[in-house]
């Protein structure tokens, strides 16, 4: 049994939620909602983040930037960045966010399988990272890297860096600065 079984035998809403889930590649008619919802979630203080300027330096991978629909309506948003440490490519998974009005109906985790999934298809990602709490993303796959081994270019609480990886022992190697991809 899946952790998505699991979820929807003790939770029969959330399994007919994502029967009616559509999830597809953001379109440039997203970007005003996006920015709204990301404003709701996050405020003015998400450009002062660390995962934020790792966007800004490195931008988005346009092929993982998804947005979750239920019945039609955008629900949710994810994006990648591509990065590198210790010679590792990678990607930096977030923001994701869900409408404050529809939490709770399985999107955002929904999202997060899809978007891992499909930076695993790249045959030179090694791991996806993220700064998020543990108890909604471990489920997911994602583990507390070493503290304080990867560097940001903002302050970041060790505890939260999280990371889900091909190789089970690039936990113990992640080591250093976050920059850009290398082909």
């Amino acid at each position: 049994m899946t952790i998505l079984d699991i979820t929807n035998a003790q939770q029969p809403e959330l399994a007919q939620n994502l029967s009616a889930l559509a999830i597809r590649l953001e379109t440039n008619s997203d970007e005003s909602w996006i920015e709204d919802l990301h404003d709701a979630c996050f405020g003015p203080g998400r450009f002062a983040r660390a995962a934020f300027r790792i966007r800004e330096r490195f931008g988005v991978d346009d092929r993982l930037s998804l947005v979750a629909e239920l019945d039609g309506q955008p629900v949710a948003t994810v994006k990648m960045s591509a990065i590198n440490i210790s010679d590792q490519n990678g990607y930096l998974l977030g923001p994701l966010a869900t409408d404050p009005n529809r939490r709770k109906l399985g999107a955002g985790k929904a999202l997060v399988r899809e978007v891992v999934a499909k930076a695993f298809e790249v045959p030179s990602c090694a791991f996806v990272l993220l700064v998020g709490d543990a108890p909604y993303y471990g489920p997911l796959g994602f583990e507390p890297t070493l503290p304080e081994r990867i560097e940001f270019p903002a302050p970041v609480d060790p505890a939260r860096v999280l990371v889900a990886a091909k190789d089970a022992t690039m936990i113990k190697r992640l080591n250093g600065p976050i920059s850009q991809w290398v082909d």
